[in-house]
């Protein structure tokens, strides 16, 4: 059943369920199982030794990725040990003066950390969720700013693990430098700036509408923490013994971040010659951010410890609450993993047959940008991985167009990473839509439930955008006419969706 049809039977089979039964574990467990009966001909036992032969290799390969999660785990419950984020929380209180402030400076937060998806996700969220859960902002609004300030930030940020990512998926015997294609691509990747803006303009007005609005006007009646995350923040509350101010979460803040940078300039072998774009570019992601982290751990310790914020007692018993705090997001990464591994081209070549319908259509160049951005804006919605979706289409890209189409496989290839991250954005077993719901302490299945209907409005403004970009083979056309189409949306919804952005919590004001 390789590289068939077939081959995206386990995804849909994923998915359909998740969205079904809003049992995300048990959704992905049975689209592994469906994919591993695909690929051994329906052997049971063969079937159960794939599927835990393929979870091993990928969270083997993916270990520095959970390794890192503990670690930001720990940190995070060793801060809210410390009293800091309470300071922190207390400060936010008496400076912000709303909600709608507050969603803003957490979207300014989230952009600023533009460095890795992951980082970004669990940072945002761990910061900012103690303020916003002052001035009662649902989380499931938490969870979409701080998803659409992660891959939509990382995509069109020349310095970030996504550039390198991009960079490595072109053929190595390709004429054309990576880097410089990425560049060329930043303003014409449609989905990510049309994101940032439709987010921006939701803050602002507050018109939140569909199932969005509904998770709003629900939390605006009885403000709520979902039940696989009460006994957490309980436990975080209750053993908040620390006298640490704002300086205790802002200083091991600062030191992630330029721990992480510096381990992404050690990965890439600054120390070797490089440059500080070659260096990025190089980079080994996963391993910089369990350096970084753990330097940022380690200077925590000798923070807190050294000036007696918290005994050492309570310090290490930060170890188990914060692997506990994790371990949600862990076990569902693993499975996602797995689920992707079956569709790689080891097994199923999932990729490999939409590569080959792809190829089969792409005579008709005037629709090639608005092809490869929904084939990449499925594939990657049906497998959740986005590196994934670049890495199979880009060189399909560049083998149809070449170098004597620049103009066109510039926008070609702006439009696969715009439906990747767009694909992304929206699957329930993508890696940051999960991030992105465990930063925000926010039900799965709810964040990308009220996620989705967001995410299609701009993805067909994106789509109009590309299809002007084929026939006119101008990528500053296509972004015009992309944003005026988004301009026209928000207009309609400002004329006929009512704002639900009554103040609450705190000291907060109307804005």
């Amino acid at each position: 059943m390789a590289e068939t049809a077939w081959s995206i039977l386990p995804p849909i089979i994923t998915i359909v369920l998740a969205l079904w039964t809003k049992e995300v574990y048990m959704s992905l467990i049975i689209g592994i199982f469906s994919g591993a009966m695909l690929f051994t001909g329906g052997s049971v036992l063969g079937s159960i030794l794939t599927m835990f032969a393929v979870m091993a290799d990928k969270v083997g390969s993916n270990v520095n990725i959970l390794v890192f999660l503990v670690i930001l785990g720990i940190l995070v419950a060793a801060i809210s040990r410390s009293g800091a984020t309470r300071a922190y929380g207390e400060w936010a209180v008496r400076t912000i003066k709303g909600r709608r402030s507050a969603s803003l400076v957490t979207a300014l937060l989230g952009i600023v950390i533009f460095i890795d998806d992951y980082f970004n996700c669990l940072t945002v969220g761990t910061v900012m969720r103690p303020v916003t859960d002052r001035f009662q902002i649902a989380r499931t609004k938490l969870a979409y700013i701080i998803d659409a300030t992660a891959a939509p930030i990382c995509i069109i940020a020349p310095i970030s693990s996504w550039a390198a990512a991009v960079g490595s998926s072109l053929p190595k015997d390709s004429a054309i430098d990576g880097f410089s294609l990425f560049l060329q691509t930043i303003p014409f990747n449609l989905y990510a700036w049309l994101t940032i803006l439709f987010m921006l303009f939701m803050i602002w007005t507050g018109r939140d509408f569909s199932a969005m609005g509904r998770s709003i006007a629900a939390n605006n009646e009885k403000f709520e923490i979902p039940k696989e995350y009460q006994d957490t923040v309980e436990a975080s509350v209750s053993h908040d013994e620390g006298h640490g101010t704002m300086i205790d979460l802002i200083l091991p803040l600062i030191v992630l971040i330029a721990a992480c940078v510096y381990g992404m300039l050690y990965t890439g072998g600054i120390h070797e010659g490089k440059g500080i774009a070659d260096a990025f570019a190089n980079c080994d992601s996963s391993k910089s951010l369990v350096l970084g982290s753990f330097i940022a751990f380690v200077f925590t310790g000798f923070l807190y410890l050294l000036r007696r914020i918290v005994t050492f007692n309570s310090f290490c018993d930060s170890f188990g609450w914060g692997f506990k705090a994790m371990t949600p997001a862990i076990f569902i990464l693993c499975l996602a993993w797995t689920l992707s591994g079956i569709c790689s081209k080891e097994y199923l070549n999932l990729g490999g047959y939409v590569g080959t319908v792809v190829a089969a259509n792409a005579s008709i160049m005037t629709f090639l940008p608005p092809i490869f951005f929904l084939v990449a804006a499925c594939l990657a919605f049906a497998t959740g991985t986005s590196w994934g979706t670049f890495g199979i289409l880009i060189p399909i890209a560049i083998a149809v167009l070449g170098v004597e189409t620049p103009a066109l496989l510039t926008i070609c290839v702006a439009a696969i990473l715009s439906g990747a991250v767009c694909g992304d954005h929206a699957s329930p077993i993508s890696d940051t839509t999960i991030l992105a719901s465990a930063g925000a302490q926010c039900h799965h299945l709810d964040h990308v439930r009220t996620q989705i209907p967001y995410v299609v409005v701009v993805a067909s403004c994106s789509l109009v955008g590309y299809i002007v970009d084929g026939i006119v083979t101008n990528g500053w056309v296509g972004l015009i006419v992309g944003i005026i189409c988004l301009v026209i949306v928000m207009i309609g919804i400002t004329m006929r969706v009512p704002s639900l952005d009554c103040e609450k919590g705190g000291d907060s004001h109307a804005v």
